[in-house]
């Protein structure tokens, strides 16, 4: 993933502070990606030094300043022509498969505990890209609001539907998944 073009298309949606950014990409059940806070201000900094950012420095309240920032023409520019791109797919790195490639060298109670646990969370991440998901349809994600105001009201179903189903997808992986570990724990039970 690019954190430069993920915060680029955040901020097509409307003008954010750092603090807003890192919210927004520390949000377990918001966004299918994360950043941690530090990378995205120093990716911040590199973004306005390379034009496809600009920021404005704001005070709240008496003292307190933060820096807003905007995406311009380039990082508009940047932005559409990344997402028309075809990429090379990152290598798969699964830390469960690669531990089941090596369940034979433990016992079958300690492999199902793993299987378990994952089998766990793959369930866990499927609630939460289903609310997610489902908000999305119903158009109520706060971003989503943002990003409808400067659209034509005949493309909003329509942008709806693709970011809902950017989040169905991740629910058919983790089903996917749940499914192999159900017959890995079947394959562990078998000895």
């Amino acid at each position: 993933m690019s954190l430069p073009h993920a915060l680029l298309g955040v901020l097509s949606a409307r003008p954010m502070n750092g603090y807003e950014l890192s919210k927004f990409f520390d949000s377990a059940a918001g966004w299918i990606w994360s950043a941690p806070q530090s990378q995205i201000y120093t990716t911040l900094r590199r973004m306005t030094d390379d034009g496809w950012i600009s920021q404005e420095a704001q005070t709240r309240g008496t003292r307190m300043r933060t820096h807003v920032y905007s995406i311009t023409e380039a990082g508009e520019r940047e932005l559409r022509e990344w997402v028309a791109t075809v990429h090379d797919l990152p290598s798969p790195r699964d830390t469960v498969l690669l531990q089941a490639l090596f369940f034979d060298l433990v016992d079958a109670d300690s492999a199902e505990k793993v299987v378990r646990a994952y089998i766990e969370e793959q369930e866990s991440r499927i609630a939460r890209w289903t609310g997610h998901r489902d908000a999305l349809r119903a158009r109520t994600t706060p971003l989503l609001v943002e990003r409808l105001q400067s659209r034509p009201k005949s493309q909003h179903e329509r942008i709806a539907r693709l970011k809902a189903g950017v989040f169905q997808g991740e629910i058919n992986r983790a089903e996917a998944m749940v499914a192999w570990a159900r017959d890995e724990l079947e394959q562990l039970r078998a000895r």
